[in-house]
């Protein structure tokens, strides 16, 4: 099908977004056509807005606007403990929990030698230095993901942390709540069991 070019530039902009085809990339463009010009407007400003006044804290690597970020500002939060995350997403994620108190660390992705993606490439080294710094850190919980790549970087991590005498925790993984055991597959399985609780 041909579409008249501000369409097509449209439905190219949609695509360019994660997890965004053909098809669903089309059909936010109609979407977006059929939506009042100030719903529009207003969506665009804020895309421009974002962009524009979004930064990483210096610190953490949170998203933020001001500096340093909130959390990082937060006199209240529980200093002993350091949670190491992917992404600023994955951040957003435990926070909105509103149980876990302490700070964070953000490294900007994961170790993928397929990638090409090294230790130099994320946050790596402005953690080990915020970890000489700040010796009241007693504890730091590594919240990658649990696939391939954020394995190989909690075990990267929990090495280069483990001579500072600090106490390194994963974050444990298994079986989903409401999940029948069947189902799971045996890394899931495997992940359940090793962590495993007294009750």
């Amino acid at each position: 099908m041909h579409y008249p070019e501000s369409l097509a530039k449209l439905i190219e902009g949609y695509m360019k977004l994660p997890g965004i085809g053909q098809k669903t990339a089309t059909r936010l463009a109609f979407f977006t056509i059929n939506m009042k010009e100030e719903d529009v407007s207003s969506f665009a400003k804020a895309l421009l807005f974002s962009k524009r006044n979004l930064t990483f804290c210096t610190i953490c690597g949170n998203l933020t606007e001001d500096m340093p970020c909130v959390i990082c500002r937060d006199k209240n939060r529980d200093i002993s403990t350091l949670l190491v995350v992917e992404q600023p997403k994955d951040l957003m994620a435990i926070e909105n929990m509103q149980e876990y108190k302490g700070l964070y660390h953000v490294l900007h992705g994961v170790l993928s030698p397929m990638e090409g993606i090294g230790p130099n490439d994320l946050s790596v080294s402005s953690l080990i230095k915020r970890l000489q710094e700040k010796t009241n850190i007693k504890e730091v919980i590594i919240a990658t993901n649990a696939t391939s790549e954020g394995e190989a970087t909690a075990i990267y991590l929990s090495r280069l942390i483990k001579p500072a005498k600090i106490k390194v925790t994963r974050l444990a993984h298994g079986l989903a709540v409401g999940s029948d055991i069947d189902y799971a597959d045996e890394v899931t399985l495997l992940k359940a069991v090793e962590g495993r609780r007294e009750l």
